[in-house]
């Protein structure tokens, strides 16, 4: 079986596209296109569904997905075990949250590249669930999840550092500086990070309580600083997110502590690649307890 039909579909289950996958592995759409289709009689299966919203994977086309992975980690494994002791090389793909894909992963991954140059990491934000997911259809080889505690049989999961947390305000917001309980927050606007994210769906929780909890969930670390910073509302986010932006605080009634896990399927041995990205992400969560 040719492997490069292998890649390609792989690819394109990945980008959810045939343009996307033609453009990333820079090939024609035509070839993107007869490739799966030649996968497809070599399997004697339908494996994608041609939709107008894009490529979606058949049943069978899901079950095949990580079969196909494992196929394209033995094949890399293989060749490089041939060139063992030259240079680590490769693609790796890490899933992990927005907040760390902001703050933590640019520092690891330009630590990386100072050591080992050939190896090519890109990022998929995602919570919890999409990561876990991700994981296992191989669609990304590790992932950083923020959770208090996980388990799955067929991940491994190492905690590779604990999250602080601050809950931050305007500076001249009427809480700042003081203590309120639940009750009284549930009052007050909120600004979260999108439903996923394991900290603040434990607020959104709590708040929930309140007759009208007032609530704006967003995508982006920066979005909910802006917003607070100009006194719309409250928010709880990292203590590195927080930092020298001149926000305020108050302390509010405890939450649940989350970890930061890093995580990869337990049946793919990483490649060389693929583990020095791992090393660096767990010295970088390190750094961050």
């Amino acid at each position: 079986m040719d492997t490069r039909l292998i890649s390609t579909f792989t690819t394109l289950a990945r980008t959810g596209g045939f343009t996307a996958a033609a453009a990333e592995l820079h090939l024609a759409q035509s070839t993107v296109t007869a490739h799966i289709q030649a996968l497809e009689r070599d399997l004697r299966v339908r494996l994608v569904d041609r939709l107008p919203s894009g490529a979606v994977l058949t049943e069978a086309g899901r079950r095949v997905l990580e079969r196909a992975q494992q196929l394209l980690d033995a094949e890399a494994a293989l060749r490089a075990e041939a060139r063992s002791g030259g240079p680590i090389e490769g693609e790796v793909t890490v899933g992990a949250t927005e907040s760390l894909c902001a703050y933590l992963l640019p520092g690891a991954i330009a630590a990386l590249h100072a050591s080992h140059p050939a190896v090519d990491v890109r990022l998929t934000p995602s919570g919890t669930a999409g990561t876990v997911e991700r994981l296992r259809d191989g669609r990304i080889s590790a992932g950083l999840i923020l959770e208090p505690a996980l388990r799955a049989a067929d991940l491994v999961i190492e905690k590779a550092g604990t999250l602080d947390l601050g809950f931050a305000c305007a500076p001249d917001h009427d809480l700042a500086g003081r203590k309120a309980g639940w009750a009284e927050l549930a009052g007050h606007r909120w600004f979260l990070l999108e439903e996923g994210c394991t900290y603040s769906d434990d607020v959104a929780r709590e708040l929930a309580a309140g007759e009208h909890p007032h609530i704006t969930r967003l995508g982006s670390v920066e979005a909910v600083r802006a917003c607070v910073a100009a006194g719309l509302g409250l928010t709880l986010l990292p203590t590195f997110a927080l930092a020298d932006r001149g926000l305020g605080s108050f302390q509010a009634p405890r939450i649940r502590q989350n970890s930061i896990l890093l995580a990869r399927h337990a049946r793919r041995s990483p490649s060389r690649a693929q583990q020095a990205v791992l090393d660096e992400l767990a010295k970088a969560a390190a750094l961050l307890s």
